[in-house]
């Protein structure tokens, strides 16, 4: 686990924390009372501390190295069911916007969102998040696809804004773009749009 800066109060007490369920599990000893009260500390601190964050530290979270992607909820939300569907039927498939059908609940749900890659080689494949216009193609396809089936839509958005290359532009990358909107704004199904940045889920 990555700390940042104003995470180390945190960081000590769960070291803390390490230490009593480790020595408890080689001692014998019934440590489960204060296993339960360093427990709710941490929890307390966490709240503290991301109950008064400032613009910076806000900034921080958001770039966390450790924090979840879109294909990490989604995986999460849908218990595992999700099928990826690929390609914008014109160009190619933009990895760095992911779409398709998940489980949630027993309702069939169509998930769409950027992926930034969890590693550097997958970074660099997805470029950051920065969809290309087929991205934003294979998007709209989706879109159009929970539509046609009756589905409700969920987007995951994760990312500094499309890819901004000379060749991203070529292809049409600001008409891409506006089309998505246009065409966003008149679908006749539910459209959720979720932004993701927390590092904790933190329990207010």
């Amino acid at each position: 686990m990555t700390y940042l800066d104003f995470e180390k109060p945190v960081e000590e007490l769960e070291k803390e924390l390490e230490k009593l369920k480790e020595m408890a599990t080689k001692s014998k000893v019934d440590l489960s009372k204060s296993i339960t009260e360093l427990e709710g500390k941490v929890q307390e601190k966490i709240v503290e501390l991301y109950s008064n964050l400032t613009p910076w530290q806000r900034v921080q979270v958001s770039r966390h190295p450790d924090r979840p992607y879109t294909l990490a909820y989604i995986d999460h939300v849908s218990n595992k069911t999700f099928m990826e569907l690929h390609g914008d039927r014109t160009v190619g498939d933009d990895k760095a916007m992911v779409g398709g059908f998940g489980d949630v609940d027993g309702q069939t749900v169509m998930f769409i969102g950027q992926q930034k890659g969890i590693n550097t080689k997958m970074r660099q494949i997805r470029r950051f998040g920065m969809a290309n216009p087929e991205g934003y193609r294979k998007a709209l396809r989706l879109m159009k696809l929970a539509e046609k089936f009756n589905k409700p839509i969920v987007t995951f958005i994760d990312t500094p804004g499309a890819y901004p290359g000379l060749e991203a532009e070529e292809r049409g990358q600001g008409e891409a773009i506006a089309r998505n909107l246009l065409e966003m704004a008149q679908l006749k199904v539910p459209v959720i749009c979720i932004l993701l940045e927390k590092a904790r889920v933190v329990e207010l």
